[in-house]
């Protein structure tokens, strides 16, 4: 005959481990949905990521042909980027433009085109010239 006492602790374990059997496929069942949901994050990031990487491509200048060698004719840019980081080339033209400028501000108008500015005392205007 059977213990009544051990069949009673047998029952007692039986129902403790099935609790826990319960509890542990809950757990495991939201483990597995937070990692599914993780996995969507993750593709999510990599195709954001992939498709800023693909703008920021799209959005610098491509390379020009001079002389047989690939330049770019228009220097990428980014804000608190200085002049001096700029090309050698590129530096000198912004010194041209501003001589030119400066030249042109102190200057009358050329007589014709083409023709040096008249920067003489009796031709330069005290006014700025205004174009109609």
């Amino acid at each position: 005959m059977l213990d009544p006492e051990l069949v009673e602790r047998i029952t007692a374990r039986r129902a403790e481990l099935d609790e826990l059997e319960e509890q542990l496929a809950e757990q495991l069942a939201e483990v597995r949905a937070e990692r599914d949901e993780l996995a969507v994050a993750e593709r999510v990031l990599e195709r954001i990521a992939r498709q800023l990487a693909e703008e920021r491509a799209s959005a610098r200048p491509t390379p020009g042909q001079v002389g047989g060698r690939a330049v770019m004719l228009i220097p990428y840019r980014e804000s608190g980027v200085e002049q001096d980081a700029l090309p050698w080339d590129y530096q000198r033209i912004i010194a041209a433009v501003r001589q030119a400028a400066s030249i042109a501000a102190g200057c009358g108008n050329s007589p014709t085109v083409g023709s040096p500015p008249i920067c003489d005392q009796e031709h330069r205007r005290t006014e700025p010239s205004v174009l109609v």
